[in-house]
């Protein structure tokens, strides 16, 4: 036995309208520029994420050679100080040695003249030969002593003074470095601000928050691209 129809009640039935042009345009624009800003998005965290590795491994470099510059300048002012110390008693010598000489001198004792004399260092020597030439006895405008002449040479201070300005140019090239370094971490600290930004932009659905984030990321990334260029390389 066949069953009656089911009669149809329209107001049940469902019909499907084909999709305009129009809405299609639209959902199809929508999307792509979900893709553009997701592009946007992938391209500056790449970007950014090398660039703040580089300036982390450029501040890096910079400390480095900060502390390798001020440690060499402090060992060249300990070289310069030992340096200068050997010059004073070097000093100290040759005016103990003058000073027997002189006394043998106003003694007349030719003997102990001659035994000071053989003490005599060449530099001193040469310069007491000089001061002998200027008559001191009777030209009261000889120098004091033959220390004081222009003869007399002391290596020990000219390097010490050397060594001394070596240790001054290292120094300020180790402060160049530190504050070389410190740029460098203030510029990684301005990149990973364009990665929060980034970042947190990617969790927001509203096109225009995230469009808005990904472009304020991008202004700042170019800032601290161009404070890179500005920094010199280690």
């Amino acid at each position: 036995m066949e069953r009656p129809p089911v009669p149809s009640h329209p107001e049940t039935e469902r019909t499907e309208e084909p999709e305009s042009d129009e809405t299609s345009s639209r959902s199809g624009g929508s999307r792509a520029r979900r893709e553009a800003v997701e592009i946007l998005e992938v391209v500056l965290l790449s970007v950014v994420t090398i660039l703040t590795a580089w300036a982390g491994y450029c501040a890096a470099s910079w400390s480095t050679h900060s502390r390798l510059d001020l440690a060499h300048a402090s060992t060249l002012r300990i070289e310069s100080n030992r340096a200068l110390g050997v010059a004073d008693a070097t000093k100290n010598f040759d005016a103990s040695t003058f000073n027997t000489w002189f006394i043998a001198y106003t003694l007349d004792n030719k003997q102990k003249m001659a035994v000071a004399e053989r003490r005599f260092r060449p530099e001193l020597e040469r310069a007491f030969r000089a001061w002998m030439a200027t008559d001191p006895e009777h030209n009261p405008d000889a120098p004091p002593g033959p220390t004081y002449m222009p003869q007399y040479r002391e290596p020990g201070r000219a390097h010490a003074a050397a060594l001394e300005r070596q240790a001054d140019q290292l120094a300020a090239q180790g402060d160049h470095g530190g504050m070389l370094a410190d740029n460098y971490i203030r510029i990684s600290l301005v990149l990973a601000s364009v990665l929060f930004l980034v970042g947190i932009g990617s969790s927001f659905t509203t096109r225009g928050v995230r469009w808005g984030l990904t472009i304020t990321g991008a202004v700042v990334f170019l800032g601290g691209a161009v404070l890179i260029g500005t920094q010199p390389l280690p």
